[in-house]
C-alpha cells in the first residue's frame, strides 16, 4: 500500500495515535485494533465515536505542532483478527471522517 511511516505511538495530552504515515501527499492517521475472537465484535467496531474524537484531537495537535494544517489528512484503521490459524489484517482506508 506504499505508506511512509512518520511516527509510531505518537502521544500528546489528548491521547495517542498508533501510526502516523504519509501516502503520496496525504497524511494518514492509523489506529490498529486487534481481536482474538469476534465475540466482542470486530476490531474496527471498537473505534466508537468518542475514540474517533480523541484520535481526531491528537491528529489536530500533531498537525499544529508540526505546522501541517494545510495538508490533506485521513483516518485509516488496521483491523487485526487473530485466529488459531494465524492472523488476518484488514486495512480500512478513510475509516471515519473528522467528527467536528
Amino acid at each position: 500500500h506504499h505508506y511512509h511511516i512518520i511516527q509510531q505511538n505518537y502521544r500528546c495530552p489528548f491521547g495517542e495515535i498508533d501510526i502516523i504515515a504519509r501516502k503520496k501527499n496525504v497524511l494518514v492517521f492509523v489506529e490498529v485494533k486487534t481481536r482474538r475472537s469476534s465475540s466482542c465484535g470486530l476490531p474496527q467496531e471498537a473505534i466508537h465515536e468518542r475514540k474517533q474524537r480523541t484520535i481526531a484531537q491528537v491528529a489536530l495537535a500533531f498537525m499544529q505542532h508540526y505546522r501541517l494544517e494545510g495538508i490533506p489528512a485521513r483516518f485509516d484503521v488496521v483491523a487485526v483478527h487473530l485466529t488459531q490459524h494465524g492472523q488476518h489484517l484488514e486495512l480500512i482506508e478513510n475509516a471515519f471522517e473528522l467528527p467536528f
